[in-house]
């Protein structure tokens, strides 16, 4: 094979180049093959006895002759005659017996010929054993060379997707997994594999997405603004006292006590007959020892029975009981109390209450009982004056708030219900829904799922995998207000750290796509094992990969901020070197995040009224 030039230099991993010609077209016809020229970011070969030494262009420049002639009319400077091209490679491996790897055993020598790569060693550069599973999304830009992503090597890791907005990141995660979904694997992954996209702008929800139908596949559309889904959430998981002091935002003095102290009781009622009965038996102490209780206490508890639809002229009476002074002038109406104990009379009043009771609450949702159900302590915890109420009021409006929000778009299943809850693909689309339930479901979903295959595999039961994909992941795992008051985020932060650090022993894997990786926690971004990256222009996002990814070089890091749309840069540990990728874009199946063509709105003959 014809020479292009020799190596004249060596500088540790970086060889100089002198070229035997200037010809610089942007391809060659080589050995009847039109092949890339030598440019900057483009492979050449470097021959030495049988080993190829695989290098990339970092730079070229001339270098004149300098002849010495002053004279301006025989000055012949930077003409065909007088000039050199030296070109300067960087070593990225060596093709050893028809394999490519990286080793440190072979290093250029002065003297060594340098040649084109041919398609031929491209193959073996970008290529993966034959034996190997692999999928392609697209071809390497400069050479047209279709990429293999070895899929082991790929979706048993963590991946980062970043890339501006219209930068093509969303059609790189949809293409990603569409293949593997598409895969001779399909149906071996439908049985033994969940996967879970959070969708913050409704990109994912069309018709077989990701190459998924109906059957496998789930969109769950959670609405603040309407009716809508609801997100399958364990008991187990939800009423965990560390979650619900996280989600009350409670505090650690006397408020988080509180929560634990009565959660420990409410996991002990196992009927509306036990509860009835328990708040039953709190009304009789309240009655009993009425001059030593906070005056408020029987209003309180009246009230809360009322708010659930239990209605008596007896409970009317008992809410107003301040107003008589004492309870001598109510006991006179009911013949409630004798001596200090319940009279029969009064044993019949309260038992008709219980009866009310017990159904009115059976007939609450799971999460109405557990407000219920806590507002009925804060009157057992403070009608001796044990806890003040003035440190629990403020936890009770938040309480309020917090279950608010979520009752609509949580139902609450059994731990042995999961399984069923969820099928292969699940779509959790949170455009509709408010900055609330936006922070709140896609950490509440991730913990419990984690929790949920750690516990699997803790049993050293290996059965099955479990994918989060989060897109615009920015939106939950910004470490701008960690450690600043916002519990929650440190605890989200927290829980995905873990995740990030430890999923993969579990069989849990994580892709992250995201327009701001700057904003990403950098403890994330750097337990990521695989990136896609596309253009980027904040210096920010810029330096946060410079800082974060050892395995992207001086020469890519450069042409991130140049890339076309639908170009990435593919790095790390799945590639032996990284890669310019060309994705393809799907025609007919893709995330709704196309470009709007304003001009074609514009001169459509549309007739439909705008939508406000």
């Amino acid at each position: 094979m014809e020479s292009l030039g020799v190596i004249v230099g060596v500088d540790g991993d970086i060889s100089q180049v002198g070229m035997y010609n200037m010809s610089n077209d942007t391809s060659y016809l080589w050995d009847g093959e039109l092949v890339a020229a030598p440019k900057v970011g483009a492979f050449l070969t470097i021959n030495q006895n049988d080993i190829k030494i695989i290098a990339t262009v970092v730079s070229e420049k001339i270098m004149d002759q300098q002849n010495t002639v002053k004279s301006k009319q025989f000055d012949n400077r930077y003409s065909p005659s007088s000039i050199n091209r030296i070109i300067l490679l960087k070593t990225q491996g060596v093709i050893e017996n028809s394999r490519f790897k990286l080793t440190s055993r072979y290093v250029p020598m002065i003297g060594n010929e340098v040649t084109i790569t041919t398609s031929s060693e491209l193959r073996i550069i970008y290529g993966i054993d034959s034996n190997e599973p692999t999928i392609s999304i697209g071809e390497s830009v400069r050479e047209g060379e279709r990429i293999y992503l070895p899929i082991n090597k790929f979706f048993a890791s963590h991946i980062g997707i970043f890339g501006n907005t219209g930068s093509g990141k969303s059609n790189t995660l949809h293409k990603l997994y569409l293949e593997l979904l598409k895969s001779q694997y399909k149906e071996q992954i439908f049985e033994k594999s969940k996967f879970f996209v959070i969708d913050f702008n409704g990109e994912y929800t069309q018709e077989n997405q990701f190459g998924v139908n109906k059957n496998y596949r789930k969109v769950f559309n959670i609405n603040t603004r309407s009716s809508g889904d609801k997100i399958p959430i364990t008991k187990e998981y939800l009423f965990n006292p560390d979650i619900l002091a996280i989600l009350f935002d409670a505090r650690p003095a006397t408020q988080i006590p509180f929560l634990r102290s009565a959660m420990r009781k409410y996991k002990e009622i196992h009927s509306a007959q036990n509860f009835s009965n328990i708040e039953i038996g709190l009304l009789k102490s309240l009655l009993l020892n009425f001059k030593s209780i906070e005056f408020r206490a029987l209003e309180e508890w009246t009230e809360i029975v009322n708010s659930i639809g239990v209605k008596s002229n007896f409970l009317d009476e008992l809410g107003s009981i301040n107003n008589y002074g004492n309870l001598e002038i109510f006991n006179s109406n009911y013949n409630l109390l004798k001596k200090g104990r319940l009279t029969n009379e009064g044993n019949k009043i309260l038992k008709h209450i219980n009866e009310k009771l017990n159904y009115c609450y059976g007939r609450l949702s799971e999460i109405s009982k557990l407000r219920i159900f806590l507002q009925f302590q804060r009157i057992y915890v403070s009608a001796w004056k044990s806890t003040n109420i003035e440190f629990l009021n403020p936890l009770f409006k938040r309480i309020e708030v917090a279950l608010n929000s979520l009752e609509p778009i949580i139902k609450l299943i059994e731990k042995n219900e999961i399984g069923d809850a969820f099928k292969c693909l699940n779509i959790i689309n949170l455009i509709n829904s408010n900055q609330e339930i936006k922070r709140v479901v896609p950490m509440m979903l991730s913990k419990m799922i984690y929790d949920e295959q750690k516990q699997v595999y803790s049993t050293n039961k290996r059965i099955g995998t479990c994918h989060l994909i989060i897109d615009e992941a920015h939106n939950i795992l910004n470490s701008e207000y960690r450690n600043n008051g916002d519990s929650w985020q440190d605890y989200r932060l927290s829980v995905f750290e873990e995740i990030i650090k430890e999923g993969r022993k579990f069989g849990f894997f994580l892709t992250l796509s995201s327009q701001r990786p700057a904003d990403i926690s950098p403890t994330i971004i750097s337990q990521l094992h695989n990136f896609f990256i596309h253009r980027l222009v904040n210096d920010n996002d810029l330096q946060m990969l410079a800082n974060t990814m050892p395995t992207l070089d001086r020469n890519s890091y450069k042409e991130i901020s140049s890339l076309g749309q639908g170009e990435a840069v593919v790095t790390g540990n799945a590639m032996k070197v990284p890669v310019l990728l060309k994705v393809d874009k799907e025609k007919r199946v893709r995330p709704k995040s196309d470009d709007l063509i304003l001009t074609d709105l514009w001169s459509s003959k549309d007739d439909n009224e705008l939508p406000f």
